[in-house]
């Protein structure tokens, strides 16, 4: 426990007890920024720890790297700007379809952003490989089928960016696969996959509407990167480039995945809206003093940006502002297009590698 501070303990979860010997200290030097505590994703055992932590230590998910973090992005669009002076936005794109497929593929994987090639895809794989052959398993002491395992993990990519019900996920695997699974084996492993941090499934936004029309309250499902689900699939950058539904799927991840490292910094969170009528939102950030913007995401091309335009204009006009703040901002965030603009009816067009926080 001595030594220059803040000292830095990694992977302190192989012995749990550090936990209490660093509360210990704290109260004792009563100062901040004492000790940062890395771990894996895996969780501990609690057993051996005795005390919560409240009010000496702080929490901080680290997620995959965002394109802004891999230098992938300009950064010449910041959303922060964006809920502060909305105004004439300005931005250069530099990744066309091919470059924005090896992204997806590659994921925001710290090592791999460093590597190109092939070599750089194969950082997911590995990934994967650990997900499916122990990390499903020790997160519980469960031992899982790392067949059964991949077989849960394809019917979730199939499934990404969809509200699907645990009974649609058995019926998918049904279709798809050799053998079936019911619906509780399937929240079995979703729920271990959830808390190794594999998948992060998205709340639905709850804002006060001028009509009473229901909301959807579904969550929406995502892989916290998008690798993985290309990983699951056994999918390369061509295969995306030639199957673009599929590509626009992972994109969605890819880009919710980046709205979420820049929300954190932003002290907001990220929501998705859908009502009975199917009107649809794909990302609502929303921060914690109350401003939100809304976002639909899109591969690219003019006919797919009116569609997310005229979307976002309609679910503003739903909203009742007499109850709450009126949108910051709408944005369609793109994949292709040379530049970042802000249309004539005040819908921002901002390309993904020209986003930061």
């Amino acid at each position: 426990m001595k030594g220059d501070i803040p000292r830095l303990i990694d992977e302190w979860q192989i012995a749990p007890k550090l936990w209490d010997a660093v509360r210990f200290e704290v109260d004792h030097r009563d100062e901040l920024g004492q000790f940062i505590l890395t771990g894996s994703s895996v969780p501990v055992s609690y057993e051996h720890i005795h005390h919560t932590g409240t009010g000496r230590f702080s929490w901080l998910l680290m997620r995959p790297m965002s394109l802004y973090e891999s230098l992938d992005s300009t950064g010449e669009v910041s959303l922060k700007e964006l809920f502060e002076t909305p105004e004439q936005i300005d931005g250069e794109n530099a990744l066309d379809l091919r470059r924005l497929a090896f992204l997806v593929c590659r994921g925001g994987w710290p090592r791999a952003t460093d590597l190109e090639g092939e070599v750089a895809l194969e950082q997911a794989f590995d990934y994967y490989d650990a997900i499916v052959k122990s990390d499903i398993s020790r997160v519980d002491g469960v031992s899982r089928n790392p067949e059964r395992v991949k077989r849960l993990m394809r019917s979730y990519a199939r499934n990404q960016g969809t509200q699907a019900a645990k009974t649609l996920i058995c019926a998918d695997i049904a279709a798809n696969e050799a053998e079936t699974f019911d619906s509780d084996t399937v929240y079995s492993y979703i729920n271990a996959l959830k808390k190794i941090f594999v998948i992060e499934e998205m709340e639905a936004w709850n804002p006060n509407l001028r009509s009473k029309t229901a909301i959807r309250t579904s969550n929406t499902r995502y892989f916290v990167d998008p690798s993985i689900a290309v990983a699951a699939l056994g999918l390369g950058p061509q295969d995306l480039i030639d199957d673009l539904n599929t590509f626009g799927l992972l994109f969605e991840t890819m880009c919710i995945r980046d709205l979420r490292v820049f929300a954190d910094v932003l002290n907001g969170d990220v929501y998705h809206f859908r009502d009975k009528t199917d009107l649809e939102c794909d990302a609502v950030i929303h921060l914690r003093n109350g401003f939100y913007g809304l976002i639909e995401i899109k591969l690219g091309g003019d006919r797919l940006i009116e569609e997310g335009a005229e979307n976002l204009k309609k679910l503003r006009d739903k909203i009742d502002t007499t109850k709450m703040k009126v949108p910051a901002f709408l944005m369609v965030l793109i994949g292709v297009g040379d530049y970042a603009y802000r249309r004539q009816d005040g819908v921002y067009v901002v390309p993904v590698g020209c986003l930061k926080d």
